[in-house]
């Protein structure tokens, strides 16, 4: 009986589970060599000779031009992780690609892929508990934990040379926009600038806004500025409906231009009132306007961007008004320095010292482009671990000690559980040995010696013995300051196992039809056959049923 279209395809049973397996350690395979402070980078070139050179995890496999879906699973891997902690996406995608592997050698001696599903579950949550068990306390005052953490996650990512400072920068940067409501990072802006060295990279209280004032006879700079911050436009409002003006003289249309420049005075003389002595402006602002803000000594700047007015807003303590009439002197905010600076041959204007800083800037200083991205995206590992530590507060010494002891604990763990779980928790322990084995090999060491040390300090009861990469060492990494948010390994071991459990249970690959259905949001009645229908691959083949049977 033929169900399918002609032109489908379908893989099932060993094949298919076979063919997703393989292409989730693939992938994997790819982001392997990046673990650790000694990982290799890696050059992605698109196809109109874009380069970027990066170690970070996440950002290999989303310039990676991936087309198999189980493979955009382990890419979903690294997402989520970068999303929920901002660091540990290529541990994440090593530990998920070392599951599949583990898991097709299970499958070919016959253990049935829900078992090896229900025994990864089980040694996840026991992972989970043991992690939590041995997590070590942080507080936010602890400055030199935060600041080994900030340095931590940026190891192997080219910022090795400034680490410290950087690192401080760092923790500077996120205690100042912690607030009652927790910690955004995107309160923290970085600024890249190309020029200079990676040490003279610094971070401003305040808001740096990449516009120039907008008119030369405006004043460079303002001491004790009240700031005022507009999501509106200082030009002549235009009818809400479609209207023309007649004119039939020439002193009407002076009237008609003086009533325009009028409004516009107004406009002026009505920031002048309250006190301004800066003004962003969300829109544009009329050459007139200009003028007479010129002549007030009031220093401006159009078209600024409504994520810097808000963070303006957040580092002023002033409040963004949307329509200039409502303006009032409390609305106004304040700063000790606005002024224009040249930074990198571009021009910006910088909002300085203000009170309490609930926004701040990282200026990003390196000696090419490819060094300053990727000098970004391991301050935004960092800003994204200091943040989670300070929510969590729970952190865990690094260098593969986490995963050794797991390995470990969950050998004696699935002796305890019976039934074919067991060889599943047995593979899930031996899966993590992935991660001290692959920073070993990457560090030019020999992975069974690092990873005989590495058990027998364990075996003696040393949770926090780990890796030294440089000196090939098995050594405390507490005491060294190798430690990583504890959250770091709960998620990358919740989400690889996720993954590789929803990989396995899949025993039936079938080129479908439009899976979105073709549906217009009603669910009554047909509405929903012809996608239905669709996602079989087209069922509408079964017209010739008839002459198959």
């Amino acid at each position: 009986m033929i169900i399918l279209g002609e032109d489908s395809q379908r893989t099932s049973g060993q094949d298919a589970q076979s063919m997703n397996i393989t292409a989730g350690k693939a992938v994997a395979e790819a982001v392997r060599t990046t673990l650790g402070p000694k990982g290799m980078d890696k050059m992605l070139v698109d196809s109109s000779g874009q380069v970027v050179v990066t170690n970070d995890g996440v950002t290999i496999l989303k310039e990676m031009d991936i087309d198999h879906p189980a493979a955009n699973m382990i890419v979903e891997v690294s997402e989520t992780q970068e999303d929920e902690v901002g660091d540990g996406t290529t541990t994440a995608v090593i530990i998920a690609g070392e599951l599949l592997d583990q898991a097709e050698d299970l499958l070919e001696s016959d253990v049935h892929a829900t078992t090896i599903a229900q025994g990864y579950r089980q040694a996840a949550e026991k992972a989970k508990e043991v992690l939590e068990s041995n997590a070590i306390e942080v507080t936010e005052d602890d400055r030199e934990t935060l600041m080994k953490i900030a340095a931590t996650a940026m190891t192997g990512k080219g910022a090795e040379s400034a680490k410290d400072l950087l690192a401080e920068l760092v923790v500077d940067a996120v205690l100042a926009v912690q607030d009652d409501d927790g910690i955004d990072t995107d309160n923290v802006s970085v600024e890249k600038v190309v020029g200079g060295s990676i040490n003279n990279s610094e971070l401003v209280e305040g808001v740096i806004v990449n516009k120039e004032r907008v008119d030369e006879n405006m004043p460079y700079a303002v001491e004790n500025a009240n700031v005022a911050i507009l999501d509106d436009a200082l030009e002549v409002r235009e009818t809400e409906i479609d209207a023309e003006v007649n004119v039939t003289d020439p002193d009407q249309l002076q009237q008609f231009l003086d009533q325009e420049e009028k409004q516009l005075k107004e406009m002026v003389d009505k920031l002048v009132d309250v006190g301004a002595d800066v003004v962003f402006v969300g829109d544009g602002i009329d050459d007139m306007a200009q003028h007479y803000l010129a002549k007030e000594g009031i220093l401006a700047v159009r078209r600024t961007k409504s994520s810097d007015l808000k963070r303006l807003a957040r580092a002023t303590g002033g409040r963004v008004v949307s329509n200039l009439d409502d303006i009032e002197e409390d609305d106004l905010g304040f700063a000790g320095s606005v002024g224009q600076k040249d930074v990198g041959g571009d021009e910006r204007i910088f909002v300085e010292d203000v009170e309490d800083a609930k926004s701040v800037t990282l200026i990003l200083r390196g000696g090419t482009e490819h060094v300053v991205d990727e000098l970004e995206r391991a301050i935004e590992d960092s800003l994204g671990v200091v943040r989670t530590t300070l929510e969590d507060e729970k952190v865990l010494p690094g260098g593969g000690a986490p995963e050794t002891e797991l390995s470990l604990v969950l050998r004696e763990f699935a002796d305890s559980v019976g039934g074919r779980e067991q060889l599943a928790i047995e593979a899930f322990a031996e899966a993590l040995d992935i991660i001290p084995r692959t920073l070993a090999e990457n560090a030019g060491l020999d992975p069974i010696d690092s990873l005989v040390d590495l058990r027998s300090r364990h075996d003696g009861g040393e949770f926090a013995a780990g890796l030294d990469a440089y000196t090939g060492e098995v050594i405390d990494m507490e005491a060294e300051g190798v430690v990583e948010p504890l959250r770091v390994k709960t998620q990358a071991i919740e989400s690889a196992t996720e993954a590789a459990v929803m990989i396995l249970r899949i025993d039936d690959v079938i080129a479908a039809g439009d899976l979105s259905g073709g549906q217009t949001g009603d669910d009554d009645d047909e509405g929903g056959a012809p996608g239905g229908m669709g996602g079989m691959g087209g069922m509408g083949g079964m017209g010739g049923m008839g002459g198959a049977m």
